[in-house]
């Protein structure tokens, strides 16, 4: 496993860096304008309120098919290399965690750096862009596709959009309610005392890579 970046503060550990940040607030700014833009196509009464009808659209579908793009990137090159890292942890499950999910938090756990919650909601807002995106094509392409794939892709869309923007909200207020992990997202570092608390496993990763660190 590669090393755990610190900072020069002893009391304040990494656990976003650049690249992470980045790819976070462009997926946010992408799918903030999906579901303003979608509300119209939901609701076509409202359509031409805020923009016109084709300038929603194509908005709509431009940052649909942008979507993926920041995660890509971030994956890419020397700079993924946390991003790439971290992937793999969030989709790696201990039976504790399972447990931990289904008690819907509710027993203790010995947490690495994403509790099981972080974890899910990370895995199902990645494999729903991956829908989304292939029922948005079919959706827009229509006439590329059988009949029976259109009806489907409606059905598709539409109901992992109500579920993601659920899914969005409850991480938003999940975020305000924990304000040491919004910030982490914001400057990148939280305190260690923090990670020892809510991410002990991660924490005494990190203090093993001080000591080796130390010894050279």
């Amino acid at each position: 496993m590669s090393t755990p970046t610190l900072t020069s503060n002893p009391s304040r550990v990494l656990r976003f860096d650049v690249a992470q940040r980045v790819t976070h607030w462009l997926n946010a700014a992408l799918f903030s304008a999906l579901i303003i833009t979608a509300i119209p196509l939901f609701y076509g009464s409202l359509f031409g309120v805020i923009v016109p009808r084709h300038l929603d659209q194509e908005i709509h579908l431009w940052c649909g098919l942008a979507l993926p793009l920041p995660l890509l990137v971030s994956l890419l090159g020397p700079w993924g290399a946390t991003m790439r890292r971290d992937l793999r942890r969030v989709s790696y499950w201990t039976r504790e965690e399972l447990a931990w999910l289904r008690a819907l938090g509710r027993r203790p756990l010995d947490a690495d750096k994403f509790n099981p919650g972080q974890k899910f909601n990370t895995l199902f807002v990645g494999a729903s862009t991956l829908v989304m995106l292939a029922s948005g094509v079919i959706l827009q392409w229509f006439r590329f596709f059988p009949v029976s794939w259109r009806g489907g892709a409606t059905f598709v869309h539409d109901t992992l959009a109500y579920l993601v923007a659920a899914m969005i909200a409850g991480h938003v207020v999940m975020a305000f309610t924990h304000v040491d992990s919004l910030r982490s997202i914001v400057d990148g570092r939280v305190e260690r005392a923090w990670a020892k608390k809510h991410a002990p496993a991660w924490a005494r990763e990190l203090d093993d890579a001080t000591r080796d660190s130390s010894n050279f």
